[in-house]
């Protein structure tokens, strides 16, 4: 069953013009802080509509109602454009790089004159080929471009071969290492983060956060409740792989046609590493075939590989990775292990402790900073803490360097309090629900371990509670409860888990956006942002705002590809920020273009310019016998005429945010996104198989700006994150060689992994406390945290074996082999069944 949220207002229906006129977006104002209220009244008329600017109807299609993505039918009939097939040169060069096969050493020798020489070779680059900056770390040094000396991970860029054909330049590379044109002095490897951050081998800096006396807390209490957990990592398995396409200009320039999350940034990496003026480069991003991102900061360097081959040879050159390479050479999610100490009073509720996260960075930052930074913000999930210690380790191994992924470290952090809430549960005797919703945060304590407020508290109360009687989760309890009684090897499990995801770039900076309109002499409207298109339907949303504030139909609107000489300076489409930033820039375009519009219009037309308004395709004034309609394109037409300007730029920085990591206090979110699922689930106890049979799903989007997307965002982030902890595994051979790089090896879940039952509906009434645009809330990432209810069914349905007195420890990926080690060391403890395998370790 698929729920759509109704809509709180009819379409055709103008937004309200006062707060008092909409009681429900009224209803979280009480538990909001006293600076989110004052950032309210300062921006209400802007983001409600209700000065004279921006008093118009909703044109259906237009944000606020569910419209198909915009590239839909391109989609579905193969017209959509994506890197691989863009036409190129007939003299366009292909390339392939050559790849280190061990995980440490050094390279003592390289011979690229004599790879120059192979048959079919064009051109071939290393290290010492590039003009500019070598070193193309996206934050912090550490990420060369190809090896110099040092070898880091199996996998590592040596060179990169450029020839006439794809097929020719993998031969030429194969032939080249089997010609031994390089020699390398391979060293042991550090695999394994624990042992890396036990002696100090940190690629950044530990980070603490801390409020109250967790020592005294955890000193005086009645019970303390610990544990440990690893949390594994996942490869991003986007549809289209790493690919690039770069022409070269007619002065020292490229064009670069891109799958990437971040142009911005691929245009100052490639401008250094070519040693030219960033204006000098643009970089073209129309759409991805999905990111995750993985293409954050990790689609770079083949941009820069590209750029520096058409630099040389001045011909455009192509790269793409075969899926085997783009596994083994990019990073991944971030492996973590976790561990926890908690005060519990004799209910279960946390009164304090220590919680220690360390996230497994590969060899270099990349992003990791910030990652381990979220996933220590969300070590709280929607509980509070009390007094705690929240200590985040960046641990170095000689693995490719771990990288953004849906939910970006927040995921891997609730991953320890979930874990928690089972384990005090057991401990005290109580359902696990009880326990969770006994923890949440609430009057009196609301605020966090980093010192935020935590808003909209009778939302996520409400969430819970609707979430618990619409899956008739107690009543089901009781049939599992029974069913377990009388079923010795398949046991069946039941959870209900909470998401509190914060959104905004924790790097404050970020936190911006621009967008360009332009309205052409026919009335057509062109818009264009910094964010990119990967899928998630980000440029849909774009374009029904702009048709919602111009009261156009979506037809009139056309989005064109993100560019970066059109909007400069962009921040990554990440943190779940798109339709945030993007959409309040291309909003404030609107209204500037509209004021200028009302402007022209009041002195060419003689009409009253504060009952202006945009409605239906019309500009419309006065009221009953008095209106007078003037049609978008004559009011267009004339405005041109009149040397009125008919282009606009839109911007927005979200207010509010700060944090200071020397204190490790503040407020980096600007707003919390709110979701529960109920998962259940069966387990064949005596081989550790198990089906996931129904998901309920209740998630906050606000005032959602298009229901139809936000659900399949909801539905896909779910799923995605129940393969993230189910049966996505990563392994290394001892050597460090990642051997799950394919398919065949690597297990995203497939259509047969869909739950029966699967309801997922939007939650009404409760629009966004913040001023965002139009009350929505983020939606890209929130959802994914969503999956953890079915890694706390398999633990309750294996918590049945012990009569429910023990959560057993289930690291994850929680694939078969590790149910049915947990199952048995259970049995072991609790019935005197012989177990078949030792306990489970990461």
């Amino acid at each position: 069953m698929r729920t759509l949220t109704k809509l709180n207002k009819a379409p055709g229906t103008a937004p309200s013009k006062t707060p008092a006129a909409a009681p429900a977006k009224m209803k979280g104002d009480a538990d909001v802080g006293t600076d989110s209220a004052e950032a309210r009244r300062e921006l209400e008329d802007r983001i409600q509509g209700a000065s004279p600017l921006a008093r118009d109807t909703q044109t259906p299609g237009s944000a606020g109602h569910s419209q198909a993505h915009e590239s839909a039918v391109k989609h579905v009939t193969g017209r959509a454009d994506y890197i691989d097939d863009l036409k190129v040169p007939a003299d366009c060069l292909h390339l392939a790089l050559a790849l280190s096969p061990v995980a440490h050493g050094r390279l003592t020798r390289l011979d690229l004159d004599r790879v120059r020489a192979l048959p079919g070779v064009v051109d071939a680059v290393g290290f010492h080929e590039v003009p500019g900056h070598t070193d193309i770390g996206p934050v912090f040094p550490g990420d060369p471009i190809f090896v110099e000396e040092e070898i880091s991970y199996a996998g590592q860029v040596l060179f990169a071969v450029a020839a006439d054909s794809h097929a020719a330049a993998r031969d030429a590379v194969k032939a080249a290492l089997e010609a031994d044109v390089l020699t390398i002095d391979e060293q042991p490897a550090s695999l394994d983060a624990v042992a890396a951050a036990e002696h100090g081998e940190f690629v950044r800096p530990t980070h603490v956060q801390q409020s109250g006396d967790w020592e005294a807390t955890l000193a005086g209490a009645s019970q303390v409740v610990e544990g440990k957990q690893f949390v594994g990592g996942q490869e991003h398995f986007y549809l289209e792989g790493q690919a690039c396409l770069v022409t070269p200009t007619e002065d020292e320039g490229v064009v670069v046609h891109t799958s990437n999350q971040h142009p911005s940034e691929t245009q100052k990496l490639v401008a250094e590493v070519l040693g030219i003026p960033f204006h000098a480069v643009t970089v073209e991003v129309r759409r991805m075939g999905g990111g995750f991102g993985g293409k954050e900061t990790q689609a770079s360097p083949w941009a820069c590989i590209a750029a520096l081959i058409a630099r040389r040879t001045g011909r455009a050159a192509r790269l793409r990775l075969p899926r085997a390479e783009d596994i083994r050479v990019t990073g991944k999610r971030h492996p973590f292990h976790n561990r926890y100490r908690l005060a519990v009073d004799e209910l279960g509720v946390i009164q304090g402790g220590e919680i220690t996260v360390i996230g497994d960075c590969g060899y270099s930052p990349d992003l990791s900073d910030a990652i381990v930074d979220r996933a220590m913000f969300h070590a709280d999930n929607a509980y509070s803490l009390g007094a705690a210690r929240v200590t985040g380790h960046r641990a170095r191994t000689h693995t490719a360097s771990n990288t953004a992924f849906r939910g970006f470290g927040g995921p891997q952090g609730m991953m320890v309090i979930e874990a928690a809430m089972d384990d005090i549960a057991r401990r005290v005797g109580e359902d696990p629900l009880t326990v969770r919703k006994r923890n949440l945060y609430r009057q009196g304590r609301d605020v966090t371990h980093y010192g935020q407020t935590v808003e909209q508290l009778g939302l996520l109360h409400e969430l819970v509670e609707r979430l618990e009687a619409s899956s008739d989760y107690w009543a089901r309890r009781e049939a599992i409860r029974d069913f377990n009684v009388g079923s010795p090897v398949i046991k069946r499990g039941l959870a209900l888990t909470p998401v509190k995801f914060g959104i905004s770039f924790t790097a404050k900076h970020l936190n911006q956006a621009g967008a360009l309109l332009h309205v052409y002499t026919d009335g057509s409207v062109q818009i264009n942002h910094g964010g990119t298109e990967m899928g998630q339907g980000l440029h849909t949303k774009i374009c029904q705002v702009v048709a919602r504030e111009l009261s156009l139909d979506m037809e009139a609107v056309r989005i064109t590809a993100t560019r970066t000489d059109k909007v400069p300076n962009t921040s990554p489409t990440a943190a779940s920020s798109g339709a945030d930033l993007n959409g309040m820039a291309a909003r404030d375009a609107c209204l500037t273009l509209k004021a200028r519009l009302f402007d022209f219009a009041a002195e060419h037309y003689a009409l009253d310019r504060e009952a202006m308004r945009l409605e239906a395709g019309h500009l419309v004034a006065g009221e009953g016998e008095s209106e007078r309609r003037i049609p978008w394109g004559e009011l267009v037409q004339a405005a041109y005429l009149g040397r009125v300007s008919l282009s606009e730029k839109g911007f927005y920085a979200t207010p509010l945010i700060h944090y200071d990591r020397g204190t490790g206090q503040g407020r980096p979110f600007y707003y919390y996104a709110f979701g529960a699922a109920v998962a259940e689930v069966s387990v064949d106890t005596l081989s550790g198989e198990y089906q996931v049979d129904r998901v309920d799903i209740l998630h906050d989007v606000g005032d959602s700006l298009n229901p139809a997307i936000d659900i399949g965002q909801v539905e896909g982030g779910f799923i995605q994150g129940m393969g993230w902890l189910t049966s996505e595994e990563l392994r290394w051979n001892e050597a460090g060689r990642l051997i799950s790089d394919g398919p065949a090896t690597y297990k995203i879940p497939t259509y047969g992994d869909l739950p029966p039952e699967f309801n997922v509906e939007l939650m009404e009434g409760h629009p966004n406390s913040m001023a965002s645009i139009y009350r929505s809330k983020a939606v890209g990432e929130p959802p994914f945290m969503l999956g953890i209810s079915v890694w706390s069914a398999l633990r309750d349905a294996l918590a049945s074996l012990a009569d429910y007195r023990e959560a057993p420890r289930l690291d994850t990926p929680a694939t078969p082999e590790r149910v049915l080690m947990a199952a048995e060391a259970l049995r072991s403890r609790h019935s005197g069944w012989p177990p078949a395998f030792e306990e489970p370790t990461p």
